[in-house]
């Protein structure tokens, strides 16, 4: 059973322990944001590396599938220069 998905802007303390993961062109000056799994399929959630204490945005697989898809596809390259 799928559990509850969480508030955006959720604090993280408010969150179970999770595993968060940068990537991997992430750089020492703190440029990246981290993404978890929620426990139970509750969905993905995702902070500012630089604020890991600061608010988590709470996403669904499905969401975060179309994000990265259409940033694969080159969505966003505008929004980068």
């Amino acid at each position: 059973m799928q559990q509850p998905q969480p508030p955006n802007g959720v604090p993280v303390h408010q969150l179970p322990p999770l595993a968060w993961q940068k990537s991997r062109r992430s750089n020492p000056s703190g440029n990246c944001v981290e993404l978890a799994e929620l426990p139970g399929g509750g969905g993905i959630a995702m902070r500012n590396s630089r604020h890991p204490d600061g608010p988590a945005l709470i996403y669904t697989v499905d969401e975060i599938a179309a994000f990265v898809l259409g940033a694969r596809d080159g969505d966003f390259d505008h929004l980068i220069g």
